[in-house]
């Protein structure tokens, strides 16, 4: 039988482990990132694949670096044929590439070759596309950038946000992986090279990124918002504190003000105006404050026509 190694973290990645089991395949240990302190008592906190992999009672290993020998060394010394890994959180080294005798592969939440990276589902929708899908690769000593498998489109549709495509795209990831692992255990798959002159990337999110630039469009915000939805959470500035916002909707408000400008409120949203058309915050957290709707947050006298967001 095919010995496999499955290396995974967050919870896109556990359906694709709960598929290997169901379907039989061999999994002789599971490797995920430490446990990690969550929260303000930073209370330390296993990954989600390291629950089910104990739940379903299989060895776990969780390195903090896999590029240190001794612990490189142990993974090694499980002798695998095969690696394969969705959402794992570390740079394999090519030691650990080229040892499994059927290689190590990915499970990638991106049509490649667009979208190389650690945040590919955060990008597509801030850049607004309307579709992306997952892609099965070999992993090679590059980001990202090893012979495609098999790949399966999803569409992005309006509402959706990073939080509901991470679960459409494990669920489409865990479907693709299925069909496709007898022909590489048999090696009657295909490789199919990635067209370099269409490589984009995706870099994990950075602070910056997660801040509104109120001169773009309501559609740009919009679409940075639900991109950033649930994690990490877009935030402007009000009255010199950060204020998450957690959701908005768009508008066909005519009104006008300032770029930035709260232009007028409802019973349950705060209009603000930005570089191309009015957008609606429905959700937000001020600073120190737990998250709460606009409805709730209008019952204070906390906000007023002509206050400035930054």
């Amino acid at each position: 039988m095919t010995k496999i190694i499955f290396m995974g973290t967050p919870a896109f990645s556990v359906p694709i482990l709960r598929m290997l089991i169901e379907e039989g395949y061999e999994v002789v240990s599971v490797v995920t990132q430490p446990d990690r302190p969550v929260g303000r008592k930073k209370v330390m906190t296993a990954t989600p694949v390291k629950e089910e992999a104990i739940r379903l009672g299989l060895p776990v290993y969780q390195p903090e670096k896999l590029k240190n020998q001794e612990e490189l060394q142990r993974v090694l010394d499980l002798q695998a044929d095969l690696i394969v890994t969705a959402a794992f959180g570390q740079i394999l080294p090519s030691e650990l590439l080229e040892a499994p005798k059927l290689g190590a592969i990915n499970v990638h939440a991106s049509l490649l070759p667009a979208y190389r990276g650690g945040a590919p589902i955060h990008q597509a929708i801030i850049d607004g596309q309307d579709k992306t899908g997952v892609t099965i690769m070999y992993m090679v000593d590059r980001l990202d950038a090893g012979d495609i498998i098999s790949q399966v489109t999803v569409p992005i549709k309006e509402q959706d946000h990073t939080g509901s495509m991470f679960e459409k795209l494990s669920s489409a990831g865990c479907d693709l992986l299925k069909a496709t692992l007898p022909s590489i255990i048999e090696g009657t798959n295909k490789r199919i090279p990635q067209e370099e002159q269409f490589v984009t990337y995706a870099r994990n999110i950075s602070r910056e990124q997660e801040r509104i630039d109120w001169s773009k469009s309501a559609r740009a915000i919009y679409n940075q918002v639900r991109g950033l939805y649930p994690w990490p959470v877009a935030y402007t500035s009000f009255n010199q504190a950060n204020m998450k916002i957690w959701w908005t909707e768009k508008t066909s408000s005519t009104e006008n003000g300032q770029v930035g400008q709260v232009v007028s409120t409802t019973e349950d949203a705060i209009l603000v105006q930005t570089g191309d058309g009015i957008l609606a915050i429905t959700d937000l957290q001020p600073a120190g404050k737990k998250r709460m709707t606009a409805k709730e947050y209008l019952k204070g006298p906390k906000i007023q026509v002509g206050d400035l967001f930054e």
